[in-house]
């Protein structure tokens, strides 16, 4: 395919975008941009977002994504709850923090068993490859997620990785918009590490690491 057919098949697929994925599109762009800035409003977007998509995804057959939706909407209000200080006796603003590598394999090690004994289910009567990677990508972000509502400053270096298969995926599935979406927050993924990256003196403990 020549390049000029390349950019009109891509402008062909975004007019066919129903409306009701461009608006899951902008509150999903909004909540990420808010999240960088640490915005609890990033939340509310968050929640909005999501329940576009849960339907968007569950008449597209993508089932782990649609039931993804779920849980990002329960997140959006433990998010909202923990980031205005949550359980802390001082009701102070959760603090950005940092895991240890132990903790980033195991982390990994969960979401990759996870992976793997859901990808049957997810599957049905379908082959391919698909289907290993909405169960990835689903329990990937479900980790992630938990991350972010509990300001883990890496959880941007998982996003890199997770926004870029799914950006793959949803273009696969017929959901242009979104996949231009995803592709779109690898880049600001990357600025959300560094600004966040920012407030880790602030968040340092007595022996001058960071506790997660």
């Amino acid at each position: 395919m020549s390049p000029g057919a390349a950019v009109s098949a891509v402008v062909s697929a975004l007019a066919d975008i129903p409306p009701a994925e461009w608006v899951a599109v902008v509150l999903a762009l909004a909540y990420l941009l808010l999240a960088v800035r640490q915005s609890l409003w990033c939340w509310a977007c968050a929640a909005a977002s999501s329940a576009i998509y849960l339907v968007l995804f569950a008449r597209g057959g993508l089932v782990m994504q649609a039931a993804l939706q779920v849980f990002y909407i329960a997140m959006a209000g433990y998010g909202w709850w923990s980031w205005r200080g949550g359980s802390r006796v001082e009701g102070e603003p959760l603090p950005v923090s940092r895991w240890s590598a132990r903790r980033h394999a195991a982390a990994a090690s969960v979401v990759l068993a996870a992976t793997l004994a859901t990808v049957g289910v997810v599957a049905g009567d379908r082959g391919g490859v698909v289907p290993y990677v909405d169960a990835f990508v689903a329990w990937a972000s479900v980790l992630t997620t938990w991350m972010v509502a509990r300001k883990v400053l890496e959880n941007w270096l998982y996003w890199i990785v997770i926004d870029a298969v799914a950006a793959a995926l949803y273009w696969s599935q017929g959901f242009h918009a979104t996949a231009c979406l995803f592709v779109l927050y690898v880049v600001i993924a990357v600025r959300g590490y560094f600004a966040w990256r920012t407030d880790l003196p602030r968040a340092a403990a007595p022996d001058g690491r960071v506790h997660g």
